[in-house]
Order: C-alpha cells, then sequence, then structure tokens
C-alpha cells in the first residue's frame, strides 16, 4: 500500500536525479570508501554509512575502542523460534547502528545449512527455508522498524565457503525455488527490505552480481523489490554485465567496475544511459527511506522510532531462551544448594561468544562461564576449575596493553595510539587522520608480564613482512605467507608463525613486534592493517591437564564440562574438514564423565559437532556462540533462573559419514547440488537408515508437554493469492504436565500421501511459542501458508492436489496429533 510519505519520497528522489548529469549518477553507485556511499551536496544527499551486523553492529571502525553490543550468533536466534523475539533483536541492531552512525546493516545471513561442513553456519539461521524466512522476516522489521536498512544475503547460493568467490552452484528450477530462493522471498514479500546483498558466487554459470535472470526477472520483476542490491565486497567484477544485471552498488571503493568505466561503458552504447538511471533511482530510494535525502520524509521519523533497549538485558535473555537442552537425566537445573561444582575447560574461562570473519564485533564485555557461574551461584558453594583440553590451535593476543607506533615510509613517526591487547586491526582508515599512501610500517611495543618461568610462546599472526623482538632478542625478521588464494585471508584467517621464549624469572619482559607493508597496502581497493602479537603462559602437557581436570571433577558433586569449536574451525572463508571436536575435547568428556556420573556437557558451537559421549553424560546442553553475555546465561539456565527454550534449527547427525549431504568441493569450478529438495530433515526421512543424533525441532526445556489435539480450520478466503497468508489455520492443544512453568515449540508438518516420490516425505509448514503454568492448557494458533501447499514446476507455483496429513509434533521426527485432508481445502 502506497502512502502520503511513499509518495513523497519518490517525488523527492526523482527531482534528485533530474539534477545529475551522468557522471554524478554513477557516483552514487560505489562506495566513497570502505563503508559508505558518497554525499552529494547539489541535491542535499548526504553520506550513507553500512555496517557488518549478523552478530552486532560493528559500525565504521573496527577497534575496540568502538565497542559493540556482541549478540549470540544466528543460529541461536533461529533456536529461539520466536519471530517477536528476533523482532526485538532487530530493534536493537538499529538503535547500535543508530549510535555508531550506520545506515545500513549488512544482515541477515538467509543462506541454508546444506552440508554440516559450512563454516559460516554459525552466520546463518537454519537448514529450513520456512524457519529461516520467518526469522529473517522478522529481524529486518525489527531493524527498519528503528530507521535502519537491512541487506538479506548472501543472494544467494552462498551455502558453503570453498572457492565461494568464483563456485558454480549448480541449482535445476525447482530447488533453487523451493529451497535457496524460498527465504529470500520471505522476506521480500513479508518484510519488504530495503536493501539485498549479491553474494560471490555463480549460480547456473552466471556470478549474482550480473544476474539478470534473478536480480532482474526473480527478485524485482515477480516479487516486487524495489530496494538496492549491493555486492559483496569485491564481489562486482564486470561493468558492463554487473549494470544491465540490475547491481545498484559495487563496494567497497573507490577503485570499483563503475565510475569512469561505467560512463565509458554508457558513452560508447554498452549500457543504455536508462540503465544507470534506474540504478541511480533505487540508491537515492534507500537513502530517502534512511533520512539522508533532502524533502524527502524518512521511512521512520524521529518521533517514532522504537524506546530504548537495554542491549546487555536483551542479549542475555536472547541466550537463555537460545540454549538448547539435548538431554537430561533430570540433573537441570541444578539443586539450588549444588554442592561443590568442577567447572572445565578452555571455553569456561574465555568464553567462545561468536564465528570468525566479518560477523566478529568487539564487545562492550564478555562474561564468561567461570564468571557467570560464580556470580549465579549461592554464597558458600565450592567452584573449581582446571583447563582440561585446550582447543585452540593459535596462541591468543597478548593481554597487556600496547602502544602501536605509526612509521612512515621514510620512517618518520606519524602517530602512536593504544591498543587494548596484542591485536593490531584497521581496515579501511588508520587512526590519527594517517594515510596508507604514507604509512610504511607499525611497531607494536609493550611490556610482558609473565606469571610463570618456563617456555613461553611468542606467535605472529598475520601475512607479510614481520621483525618479532623479546627481551633485546631478535626472534624473527622475515615474511609469514598466506596460503591459498581467498584474497580476505589476511584478515579472515591470517597465518601463523611461533616462537618459544624461555623466562627463569617472572620479571617483566619488552616485547616489540614491526609490520612492514608492501608498497600496494590495500586488499582489493580498500586499505587494511591486521596482525596480533600473540603469547602463552608455560602449561602442563596435555595428559597433566586432563588428569588434573579428572581429579577435581571426581571430588565434586557436579562437574560442568563446557566443550567449544574453535575460530579456525568455524569461520568465513573456509569450511569444515570434519565435525569432530578440536583437540581431546572428546577424550576429556568420556574421562570426567566415568569419574563423575552428575556430569553436564555445555557445548559451546555455532553448528553440529559430533558427541560421541552423549549417552554418558548426565545433561547435555548446546549454548551455540552466545555473544558476550554467554556466562551470564549460563548462570541463569544451569541454576533454573531461566528456562532452555531452544529447539534445534538444524538436524544434528550422530556420525560425520551419515550426514546426507557432505560435499562442498568443486569439480571443475562447479558444485552441482545433485541432492535437488533433498537437505536436512527431509533428507534423513527419505533415508531412513541411520538416524541422527537429534532431528531438526528437538529440544527439551524444564517442564513436560501432552499434545492433546489438533483441529484445521481453512483460513478466510478473502486472503487472495498471497503465497504467505493463511490457507489454513492449525489450533493444537497442549497440556504442562510438569511443575514448572514453561515455553513449548509447537511444530506443525505437512505430510503428502508419498505418491510422489520427488517431494519431501514432511516439511514444516508452521510454528508458534507458547508460554503455560503447571498443569495449564493452551492452544496453539498456527497458520499454514498458501505456500506450503505449493510446489514449482513448468507452470509456476501449483498447487498439488491430493491426500495431506497435518501433524503437531515437538520436532520433525515426532508423529503428534493429525488431520488428515485432501485439497482443496473448502472455504
Amino acid at each position: 500500500m502506497t502512502t502520503h510519505d511513499d509518495t513523497l519520497r519518490e517525488t523527492a528522489v526523482e527531482a534528485a536525479l533530474g539534477k545529475l548529469d551522468l557522471a554524478a549518477k554513477v557516483a552514487l553507485l560505489a562506495g566513497a570508501d570502505m563503508w559508505s556511499l558518497p554525499a552529494n551536496e547539489d541535491i542535499g544527499l548526504g553520506r550513507m554509512v553500512m555496517s557488518d551486523g549478523p552478530a552486532g553492529v560493528r559500525g565504521e571502525h573496527w577497534t575496540p575502542d568502538d565497542p559493540s553490543i556482541a549478540i549470540p550468533s544466528p543460529t541461536a536466534l533461529a533456536a529461539t523460534w520466536d519471530t517477536a523475539l528476533a523482532r526485538r533483536l532487530g530493534a536493537l541492531l538499529a538503535q547500535e547502528a543508530r549510535r555508531k552512525g550506520a545506515h545500513v546493516v549488512l544482515a541477515p545471513t538467509v543462506n541454508l545449512h546444506r552440508s554440516p561442513r559450512g563454516g559460516r553456519h554459525f552466520e546463518a539461521y537454519s537448514e529450513d527455508p520456512l524457519l529461516t524466512g520467518e526469522i529473517g522476516a522478522a529481524l529486518v522489521a525489527g531493524v527498519q522498524d528503528g530507521g535502519v536498512a537491512t541487506t538479506p544475503k548472501h543472494w544467494v547460493g552462498n551455502d558453503s565457503e570453498t572457492e565461494r568467490y568464483t563456485v558454480d552452484v549448480r541449482a535445476d528450477e525447482r530447488t533453487l525455488r523451493e529451497l535457496y530462493l524460498a527465504p529470500f522471498e520471505a522476506i521480500v514479500r513479508k518484510a519488504r527490505p530495503w536493501g539485498l546483498m549479491a553474494a560471490y558466487n555463480r549460480v547456473n554459470g552466471v556470478s549474482m552480481s550480473e544476474h539478470d535472470a534473478l536480480n532482474n526477472g526473480v527478485l524485482r520483476g515477480e516479487w516486487g523489490f524495489d530496494g538496492v542490491l549491493v555486492s559483496d565486497w569485491t564481489g562486482a567484477r564486470d561493468t558492463v554485465r554487473a549494470a544491465l544485471g540490475g547491481l545498484d552498488v559495487a563496494m567497497p571503493g573507490p577503485v570499483t567496475v563503475y565510475g569512469e568505466h561505467l560512463v565509458a561503458a554508457v558513452r560508447d552504447g554498452r549500457v543504455p544511459e536508462q540503465a544507470v538511471d534506474d540504478l541511480a533511482r533505487r540508491v537515492l530510494r534507500l537513502a530517502a527511506r534512511v533520512g539522508l535525502l533532502a524533502d524527502a520524509p524518512a521511512a521512520v521519523p524521529a518521533d517514532r522510532l522504537p524506546a530504548p533497549i537495554d542491549g546487555e538485558a536483551l542479549a542475555r535473555e536472547v541466550a537463555a531462551r537460545s540454549f538448547t537442552l539435548l538431554r537430561n537425566d533430570g540433573i537441570l537445573p541444578l539443586d539450588p544448594a549444588p554442592g561443590s561444582i568442577a567447572l572445565i575447560g578452555a571455553a569456561a574461562a574465555e568464553a567462545r561468544i561468536g564465528g570468525g570473519g566479518s560477523a566478529q564485533v568487539f564487545p562492550t564485555r564478555v562474561v564468561s562461564p567461570l564468571d557467570g557461574l560464580r556470580a549465579a551461584l549461592p554464597p558458600g558453594t565450592a567452584l573449581g576449575y582446571a583447563l582440561g583440553a585446550d582447543p585452540r590451535t593459535h596462541v591468543p593476543p597478548l593481554a597487556s596493553p600496547l602502544s602501536a607506533e605509526l612509521i612512515g615510509r621514510d620512517g618518520s613517526a606519524l602517530a602512536a595510539v593504544p591498543v587494548p591487547d596484542g591485536s593490531v586491526r584497521w581496515i579501511g582508515e588508520l587512526p590519527a587522520g594517517v594515510g596508507f599512501d604514507a604509512l610504511g610500517s607499525v611497531r607494536a611495543t609493550g611490556t610482558l608480564a609473565p606469571r610463570a618461568v618456563g617456555t613461553h610462546r611468542l606467535a605472529i599472526r598475520g601475512a607479510g613482512r614481520f621483525r618479532l623482538e623479546a627481551g633485546g632478542a631478535l626472534l624473527f625478521d622475515g615474511v609469514v605467507r598466506v596460503e591459498g588464494n581467498d584474497p580476505a585471508a589476511a584478515f579472515l584467517n591470517p597465518p601463523e608463525a611461533v616462537f618459544e621464549l624461555e623466562l627463569s624469572s617472572t620479571a617483566p619482559v619488552e616485547v616489540s613486534l614491526t609490520h612492514t607493508l608492501p608498497e600496494a597496502s590495500a586488499f582489493a581497493g580498500f586499505g587494511l592493517v591486521s596482525f596480533a602479537l600473540g603469547h602463552s603462559e608455560p602449561v602442563a602437557t596435555a595428559d597433566q591437564l586432563i588428569e588434573e581436570a579428572v581429579a577435581l571433577a571426581a571430588a565434586a558433586d557436579v562437574a560442568v564440562v563446557v566443550v567449544a569449536t574453535t575460530e579456525e574451525v568455524e569461520s568465513e572463508g573456509v569450511d569444515r574438514t570434519g565435525l569432530a571436536l578440536p583437540g581431546r575435547q572428546d577424550e576429556l568428556v568420556a574421562r570426567v564423565a566415568a569419574a563423575n556420573p552428575r556430569t553436564v556437557v555445555v557445548v559451546n558451537a555455532g553448528a553440529p559437532v559430533l558427541m560421541p559421549w552423549r549417552e554418558q553424560v548426565a545433561a547435555v546442553l548446546l549454548t551455540w556462540f552466545p555473544g558476550q553475555e554467554a556466562g551470564a546465561a549460563l548462570g541463569d539456565v544451569l541454576l533454573g533462573l531461566a528456562e532452555p527454550g531452544g529447539r534445534l534449527p538444524t538436524t544434528w547427525p550422530a556420525e560425520q559419514a551419515d550426514s546426507p549431504v557432505w560435499g562442498v568441493e568443486t569439480t571443475d569450478g562447479a558444485l552441482e547440488y545433485q541432492e535437488g529438495l533433498f537437505i536436512g530433515y527431509p533428507a534423513w526421512q527419505r533415508r531412513g537408515t541411520a538416524q541422527p543424533a537429534y532431528w531438526f525441532g528437538h529440544g527439551l526445556g524444564y517442564t513436560d508437554w501432552e499434545y492433546q489435539g489438533l483441529e484445521l480450520r481453512p483460513a478466510d478466503p478473502g486472503s487472495g493469492a498471497d503465497p504467505y497468508a493463511a490457507r489454513a489455520v492449525a489450533l493444537v492443544r497442549v497440556r504442562n504436565t510438569g511443575t514448572r512453568a514453561g515455553r513449548e515449540t509447537v511444530q506443525v508438518y505437512l505430510a503428502p500421501d508419498g505418491a510422489d516420490r520427488s517431494r519431501p516425505d514432511r516439511r514444516l509448514a508452521g510454528f508458534a511459542v507458547v508460554a503455560a503454568g503447571p498443569g495449564e492448557v493452551v492452544e496453539a494458533r498456527v497458520e499454514l501458508p498458501l505456500r506450503a501447499f505449493q510446489t514449482w514446476g513448468d507452470a509456476g507455483w501449483t498447487l498439488r492436489p491430493g491426500s495431506y496429513a497435518v501433524q503437531a509434533g515437538r520436532s520433525a521426527a515426532d508423529r503428534g496429533p493429525a488431520v488428515a485432508f485432501d485439497l482443496p481445502l473448502e472455504g
């Protein structure tokens, strides 16, 4: 529905566009720098800033001096199955964006979990397109309620990281429509995002930054998308194909395929000027919506912005609501006076709050499980800690603050700035106004205060030439090289060089790491300085660490073991080689469980891992990547102050070899989606042989539920042909049979008669979260959209007549109350 403000915005857009010559229009289509589009004072256009945002809004500055609320990972949000909560979290992201001067949040990530090996799955939602679309649409709505734009990404087919810049994803039309395009379509039609981000990869031979059929035909022509399509960073490769393929903005800048190249292409007739007008018009429309175009009312005026949100409190609430209780013999929640507790694991002392890559932010604080549990336990409770097994393969950054000196190419001192630890990372701009063209090297110096004598380890993490000195001795002077051809590896997955330093006393040691930049110190056109000085204290042997943990557990009333993946395992830019927990963590859990049958395992991972010990422990609690309030939320859940409300958004295999879809490697540059529609739980159901460890939708909570009945009603026929309007409504009665209040996620699946073997046996058609006190009966109202009853074929979307069953349950494997019917529904 067009409003008066919509009309005013469009009028202002056309007026501004009419004042621009070709060069000025083209200038709107590329980044002025790493994160922004340029202003144009002549038409009253302000500078528009973009920011990474899936797990917190970083803003323009990737520095701990400008911290952000680090929220739980997208898989954690999907595990809540709560669209209202997702919308609230979106409002928090908008609030953070406004605080940091950003107008566009580069989120959410709505690619699917095709193979469990996907290195970036923690940043996406689910294996299921309906759940992904619903959570994504809610988050987009929440962000845009706050007057900030979103760019759901990565449109489309970026479901793994192997050769992500060049891979050609090959899938038939039905598979694309029913799986991979589906969440984008739901978000576009339901939430009307003001932007989308094009993926690096190709789909069926065409780069997504140039894909006329999908960008202009499907996205804009069929779905009515009127927002901006922005490239992933450095994802625009060809001037003419990108312009004709509907790519509005090439990021970052100022060096892109647009600019003077596009002006020349218009003047020599390769690109019609009308195509440039269309691109520029959409950029101006986005500027108008976020309040950056003169005479255009912002989509959300300042007096209609949401009330201020306590970000730390909401991050804590979302984390607890996402925690998924996979197994529990009754040990959880812990007794209010649990006696003595042994807390074990590297991630118990240093929380793994998020995955690696561009989703990372510097948090306002981090509450570790050790800190959170210590604060939650009643006074006098004995809480012991042991490392147990350290899964990290990289040396952590030096904990002491450093001084970073920026030195010119002529050796002159340009500036000196403090950094809080051993990490130095500047992207797009340098401190103190220093230009990348003037910078020759960076020298980070500080004092190491050792806690123990013995063999310390110092590490260089980064690519390029380095000189490392400690205590007056030269440890390294040479080049650390990047493996592979990913241009982002220098800051996403940098190489590491490790050196030993023998210390016979705990006297302070002066350390210095100098990084000399190459002549071209920029990554694909924008400046980048990224390296770290790592340090680790002398530690016992791996065997001794496990023995210490086992002894601590044996003497305690309860053992809590926190196991985790690492940044090397789950990160942008690389897919996983396997699903086992890194290091000797599996051995640690098995040994602790043998020593203490009251062992609770906390799994700190963003995507599926193998748990060979799962039947040997008293409880398994999955906390995902829980964000900065990790330990506070864990204390709430373990002590019963909050219920773990999560349900799995992705099926977790018991054995690696059982995974129905595994491969992410290419053949001659192509990745064939040969499995078609059968990924995730439909693939497990179709095989019917090996069973997963835990099905999609599984989760226990702290109370029990009885499903008492299901009634199916036709929806209001006035809803028309909207594919997301309800075709039917399932009313599911559930009773809380436990002794605690709780929430239940009611899942409704649609199962055809099975005659058509090209279709999944059953698929999620709708869901709802309900709450009830002990003994209470509540009715969940689950709308089943028209699209749930449609399939894609030669004639487009069509209803498939036949016999169906609507089934309610607690997971994809649970066959609860059911109603049989034949299509079409009456009414």
